[in-house]
């Protein structure tokens, strides 16, 4: 039977439409709007839209790469070294075969393959909202995530909605039970960014607690609840196997790239982050952070630095809300590594609300307190989304065109 989505103030047709129909149409509406503002602030500032989308800071390195391969490395001082080699090689080799198979330029690629994948990325949080909630939440899930003050990066040529897409359907093979295809996902996902390593975490996590309590993380709808309650499927002795060898193929993508890169600068476990490192990026437990939000506290900083702090916090804040409500282990595991990584990074700090984007597992205690809001008082929950809405189409337009700072 066709599942439908029972919203107060929509129209008897649209209320007939399937959920994942609606949520996903929503989402277009979000993301379309959002280009459609943008694209008003870039004529008004003498600007092109599509180069903003298609060429902007890190999109030219993956449509450079796609379109030269790896190899091309920028000085700007002796311990300041940008070389292409820290972006992994999964979305450019997607922007490559789109633009060898279609006849667009390699931007126009770069962005198609974005686009796509923010649709698929939104179709996997919907089906994991549904399958812990119920189809309201799901749908809201998606809404919020298409309405954070950065998701303009999903409609640029940018890594994260690949990363995400491959998250969110890793994440939902997990809480279903299928471990061979969160593995392989996984592993994709460690071929997109290096955060992508979080996916993988994930999938560990599950799998050692899975052998430890031997229990199932189940595939009935709304069964997934909680640290891995769930129906119990096949016997355990059938399980293990497919277990073991979801958790193997898990990190094997972003260890892949890593030894790739380490052999190619002549340092095999250490190559890649001494690459990172000369971008200004390393893991130093939060300390460079600490020292960048003094010196904005104290001498100011352009409002792009204070609202990037805000997400952080904000992003703490969820992901003590997400533990709380005892979301599966999976989820808290995936957006605790990439939280873990946001904190604890140094370099670029108006970059960490983007690196943000793939942990849309924060936003589910605010789809669930905004369903519930939605059922009672439904023009308190359209009032609250349509504030968002300004705030994201506002916000990312002043992002891209207006700020110029790098995403």
């Amino acid at each position: 039977m066709t599942q439908t989505l029972a919203w107060p103030q929509l129209s008897g047709r649209v209320a007939r439409l399937p959920a994942p129909v609606v949520a996903l149409g929503a989402f277009a509406a979000a993301r379309c709007a959002g280009v459609a503002v943008l694209a008003a602030v870039a004529r008004r500032t003498g600007q092109d839209t599509f180069a903003l989308l298609g060429a902007s800071w890190d999109a030219r390195w993956y449509t450079g790469i796609a379109a030269h391969g790896y190899g091309r490395t920028l000085h700007f001082g002796p311990d300041v070294v940008h070389s292409d080699l820290a972006f992994f090689p999964l979305y450019p080799g997607l922007i490559r075969a789109a633009a060898t198979v279609l006849p667009v330029s390699t931007p126009a690629a770069g962005i198609l393959v974005a686009w796509l994948a923010a649709a698929l990325a939104a179709w996997g949080i919907y089906a994991i909202g549904a399958h812990l909630y119920d189809r309201r939440t799901a749908t809201l899930l998606v809404v919020l995530w298409g309405l954070l003050p950065h998701s303009v990066v999903l409609s640029m040529a940018y890594t994260e909605p690949v990363l995400t897409a491959c998250a969110a359907w890793s994440l939902y093979a997990l809480l279903t039970g299928r471990w061979v295809w969160a593995g392989a996902l996984a592993s994709l996902a460690g071929l997109s960014r290096p955060n992508g390593f979080a996916v993988a975490a994930a999938v560990i996590l599950a799998a050692a607690f899975e052998v430890v309590r031997g229990r199932g993380w189940g595939r009935g709808r709304g069964r997934g609840r909680g640290w891995g309650r769930g129906r119990q499927g096949r016997g355990r002795a059938q399980r293990r196997p497919r277990l073991w060898l979801g958790a193997l193929l898990a990190p094997t993508g972003w260890c892949a790239y890593v030894l790739w890169v380490g052999r190619r600068e002549g340092d095999l476990l250490g190559g890649y982050f001494g690459v990172q490192d000369g971008w200004g990026s390393r893991f130093d437990l939060g300390l460079a952070s600490l020292r960048f939000t003094r010196h904005m506290l104290v001498d100011g900083e352009r409002f792009v630095f204070p609202m990037t702090l805000v997400i952080v916090a904000a992003g703490v804040l969820l992901f003590a809300l997400l533990v709380a409500d005892r979301a599966p282990l999976a989820l808290i595991a995936y957006s605790g590594v990439l939280l873990l990584i946001v904190v604890g990074g140094s370099g670029f700090f108006e970059s960490k609300a983007r690196f943000l984007l793939p942990a849309f597992p924060l936003l589910i205690p605010l789809a669930r307190a905004l369903a519930r809001t939605a059922k009672a008082r439904p023009w308190h929950a359209t009032v609250v989304i349509a504030a968002l809405a300004g705030l994201s189409m506002g916000y990312g337009a002043y992002l891209v065109a207006v700020a110029k700072t790098p995403l």
